[in-house]
């Protein structure tokens, strides 16, 4: 709900700050006193566009301030904490300021916004029905979702959608395995190229480092046969044999130590050392003699290394990536030889979610078309009571090619104003007046599915008057037994209803036009109600007539 609304340095208004109750807000005053800018200014802060023009004259800036109370409002505070604005006491301040230069700022909450959060916010905050453009009842979405509501079809709407969704990713995923199969077969033959070439290297981990010893030994063969043969000859084998003379050395410890007792461990490691040697010995025998001279061997395993060395320069860099490629061209050809499989089972999974929709689709269809008609002929009962004697109201079903998410059908309010004409959009209604009393019908028999709180009517009462005025004011009161309605009036049938009265008034400061608003009760309510019934509002017949019209709203 509006709270209160602060404008400054806008138009005509010099500083302003209006506060509004629950229920049926009335805004009167003389011609040209600045009712309609007082909208105008409020159409600012629910995102419509704004112009440098609007400032007022001498000022650097307009400023337009608005308060709402958001309690029990979830989508509202949901939206504000999706952007991480914070909310206290349930309340939420909106500011615009305009420039003279045309600069556009906007703070939500002392956070600083977009005018396209504001269009957001506004939609959910205010309607407003007149001259602006600001009317959720002109936009599609919001007329299907009140036939919705209507029909009692939520719950159908909710199924349309889950369906549509379900088939709508089914068929996703139809597309991509289709896009990856395309791709698999278009890959396929270098596929198999790559997987034949690799398989038939057989390729073993660690394959590289055991080519490289035994290459590099079969190359040095002959080397490594003499320096081992020497070493055989030199620790074991020959008359100087390193171990000969240490057998000597222990022959002598051996007697040294029969000597003297004490040297004996020093047996111990003369033993270990003549041993080792010649152990060591031993085996470089045996090694050089098992050294092979195998030139063919080499040039296999000279042929192998080159292999490896290719298939690394194609698939490498390392001998594992190779091994890798393999893995995945192996994998992708039995993905696509499972592709058959895996397309049947989408294509059934669509053909099941193709059926539910449409069966939900047709459920939603006769829901539609039977509100549709209630609503028709509820609208059109409505018309005549507010001054529309001849015109006519329709619900539209405009068949889809094939079921949406909303359904097999656009839904479309026209309206024909005037007899003899097929009705045509609402948003084709061309005078202000008969556009607010359209939407006025609409909200009184919509009034309860209606979550917008706060409606704004401008020009509401033009060309109507008498009995007419009377059915307006009743149909206000009643929608605003459920939302705050803010009208902006000529007529006292309609100010008399209001729960808040304002008057707005113009003065002049310092010879520029300004505006007032203050709010009326008592006496001062009564006099303004006998200048709106067009007689002088001093006499005792204004003022008597007035008060009886106070006392039957």
């Amino acid at each position: 709900m509006l709270t209160e609304l602060r404008i400054q340095d806008y138009a005509v208004i010099d500083r302003l700050a209006i506060r509004l109750g629950p229920g049926l807000n009335a805004l009167t005053g003389e011609t040209g006193a600045g009712k309609s800018i007082i909208v105008g200014a409020l159409s600012l802060i629910i995102g419509e566009r704004a112009s440098s023009d609007v400032v007022r004259t001498g000022a650097d800036r307009a400023i337009v301030e608005a308060v709402f109370d958001i309690a029990g409002m979830e989508p509202v505070i949901g939206m504000l904490g999706q952007r991480g604005i914070e909310t206290e006491d349930d309340l939420l301040i909106i500011r615009r300021e305009i420039s003279a230069a045309g600069r556009s700022r906007v703070w939500v909450n002392g956070a600083a916004s977009t005018v396209s959060l504001l269009g957001e916010l506004g939609s959910a905050l205010v309607d407003l029905h007149g001259q602006h453009e600001h009317q959720s009842l002109l936009q599609p979405a919001q007329q299907r979702a009140l036939l919705d509501a209507y029909a009692d079809a939520l719950d159908l709407a909710r199924t349309v959608r889950g369906e549509h969704e379900r088939l709508r990713n089914a068929r996703a995923r139809l597309e991509d395995l289709e896009s990856r199969v395309r791709t698999a077969e278009q890959r396929a033959d270098f596929l198999r190229f790559q997987l034949e070439e690799i398989d038939r290297a057989k390729i073993r981990a660690g394959e590289e480092e055991e080519l490289e010893t035994e290459a590099n030994r079969l190359s040095h063969a002959a080397e490594l046969s003499e320096l081992a043969e020497s070493l055989h000859v030199e620790l074991y084998a020959g008359e100087r044999a390193v171990s000969a003379r240490l057998a000597d050395v222990r022959r002598t410890l051996d007697h040294l130590t029969r000597i003297d007792p004490s040297l004996q461990q020093w047996r111990e490691t003369v033993e270990n050392a003549l041993f080792g040697l010649e152990e060591m010995g031993r085996v470089m025998g045996e090694y050089s003699s098992s050294i092979e001279h195998d030139p063919a061997r080499l040039d296999n395993l000279r042929r192998r290394q080159d292999m490896l060395f290719r298939l690394k320069r194609k698939y490498g860099p390392e001998l594992e990536d190779v091994i890798r490629t393999a893995s995945d061209a192996r994998s992708e050809l039995e993905a696509l030889e499972s592709s058959v499989l895996d397309r049947e089972a989408i294509e059934r999974e669509i053909a099941d979610a193709d059926r539910a929709l449409q069966a939900a689709a047709a459920r939603l269809t006769a829901a539609r078309r039977k509100g549709s008609k209630q609503l028709g002929s509820a609208i059109a009962a409505v018309l005549p009571d507010l001054g529309m004697t001849g015109a006519r109201f329709r619900v539209e079903l405009v068949p889809l090619p094939e079921p949406g998410a909303h359904g097999a059908e656009d839904v479309e309010f026209l309206i024909a104003v005037n007899a003899g004409f097929e009705p045509k959009p609402l948003s084709r209604v061309a005078s202000g007046g008969e556009m607010s009393r359209i939407m006025l019908a609409l909200k009184t028999e919509l009034a309860r599915l209606d979550g917008i709180p706060t409606l704004v009517f401008d020009e509401i009462d033009a060309g109507i008057g008498g009995r007419v005025a009377n059915q307006v004011g009743d149909k206000l009161k009643r929608v605003a037994e459920g939302h705050q309605v803010f009208v902006i009036t000529h007529l006292p049938q309609i100010a008399s209803r209001a729960d808040t009265h304002l008057l707005v008034l113009k003065a002049d400061r310092k010879g520029i036009t300004a505006t007032d608003v203050q709010p009326l009760d008592g006496g001062e309510r009564v006099r303004e109600l006998a200048r709106l019934l067009g007689g002088d509002p001093e006499s005792e017949v204004s003022i008597e007539h007035a008060r009886e019209l106070l006392g039957s709203a």
